[in-house]
């Protein structure tokens, strides 16, 4: 390579800078830092060209914005040690039992939920004629929609599906034990019940308001203008003393309304946890020993009792048909005795509702024994009369 004032030599090629003073633009090309110059030109390029990709991906953005993913919360079961429950994100795919509260939910997210097995299952037996007073009740028809049939064996479950739409099946090996008729107070009964328990327990975790009915109650009229909107827990009575904030009242938990926040999970946990300590001893009776304890007082949930005018039962009914709301097989052992009484009442109630007339005063085509004021708790009344085996 040679080179030489103004010119360059490079293999197989010759080229020239021209010379003189006029051409400074060039003479700066074919200076020592022409290089430098490029890079700097290519770099202003390289920006302008990141600057308009970036302003068309904004652009881009702002019109069609992604969908962020949502994610959902759950409160953890109570801590005997605290009384708040931390929310903590849930990373795990929607549960068949989320999916099916999702689907009946009402807009404020409430539920009404109901337990069944095989025995209660069966054609024009219990689960027949409480469908069937929703769809003859006074405005409960469209309440049909936000009931879950909570089932505990795959009888109950496959003849579910057939007459309603939202049915869960809960998981469970002992379900031919719960799938009979349970004797009230037998080992299973007592297993079913605690097993229903941990449901209701799980839905409150869920952040799901619900309003729990056994299957045995007739629905006349929509229950949710009685409620009122201030309360945490609002429970039906075997026995009501007139006084809907006594504690005395002696409560059926066969009809019970509860909203979820922490003070509720953390009662459920409570009381489900006081099981061990109460052994053989269904739900209510529990409630009834822990519900004036320390802690529970402490946790500052405020409870109400339902007044047996609108929320009556075969211990205490109801004897004002023009105002009446739930009617309950409640002091009736057997389930044949339980679904004969059930179709009587809601003969009644179609033929108050045929009539078309206010009735100054109803009377239950229901056997009388079953008809009387309970003045004690109704387990003792119908252990002396002979109700319960």
């Amino acid at each position: 390579m040679s080179m030489s004032t103004g010119s360059s030599s490079f293999p197989g090629k010759k080229l020239a800078c021209p010379g003189g003073k006029g051409r400074a633009i060039i003479r700066f090309i074919c200076s020592d830092s022409s290089m430098t110059g490029q890079r700097y030109v290519m770099g202003v390029v390289l920006l302008l060209e990141i600057i308009t990709v970036y302003c068309l991906f904004v652009y881009t953005y702002m019109k069609n914005p992604p969908q962020v993913m949502r994610f959902q919360w759950k409160s953890h079961w109570y801590s005997p040690n605290q009384t708040s429950l931390k929310l903590i994100e849930r990373t795990k795919q929607v549960s068949k039992l989320e999916r099916v509260l999702m689907n009946a939910a009402m807009e404020d997210k409430t539920v009404i939920i109901t337990v069944l097995n095989s025995a209660w299952t069966v054609p024009n037996s219990t689960f027949d004629l409480f469908l069937e007073s929703f769809q003859t009740g006074i405005g409960t028809e469209r309440l049909l929609k936000h009931v879950i049939a909570v089932c505990l064996d795959s009888k109950a479950y496959d003849r579910c599906v057939q007459v309603h739409i939202h049915c869960y099946l809960i998981n469970t090996s002992d379900s031919e034990e719960l799938s009979g008729i349970n004797q009230f107070m037998s080992p299973s009964y007592l297993k079913l019940i605690w097993r229903r328990m941990d449901l209701l327990k799980e839905v409150l975790s869920l952040g799901y308001n619900f309003l729990f009915t056994d299957a045995d109650i007739l629905w006349f009229r929509d229950p949710f203008p009685r409620f009122l909107s201030n309360v945490d827990l609002q429970i039906s009575c075997d026995g009501y003393n007139g006084k809907p904030s006594d504690k005395n009242n002696y409560v059926n938990a066969g009809f019970i309304y509860v909203k979820a926040n922490n003070k509720t999970l953390n009662f459920y946990k409570y009381w489900c946890d006081s099981s061990k300590r109460f052994p053989k001893r269904h739900d209510q009776n529990v409630f009834n020993s822990i519900k004036n304890e320390p802690f529970v007082v402490e946790l500052g949930i405020t409870m109400r009792f339902l007044d047996t005018v609108y929320f009556g039962g075969f211990c205490q009914p109801s004897r004002d048909i023009n105002l009446v709301n739930t009617m309950h097989a409640n002091c009736c052992i057997g389930l044949e005795n339980k679904v004969k009484n059930l179709r009587a009442a809601l003969q009644d109630w179609k033929q108050y509702l045929s009539a078309n007339t206010k009735v100054t005063e109803i009377k239950w085509s229901i056997p009388p024994r079953l008809l009387r004021f309970v003045k004690k708790p109704p387990i003792m009344m119908a252990l002396t009369s002979g109700l319960y085996p």
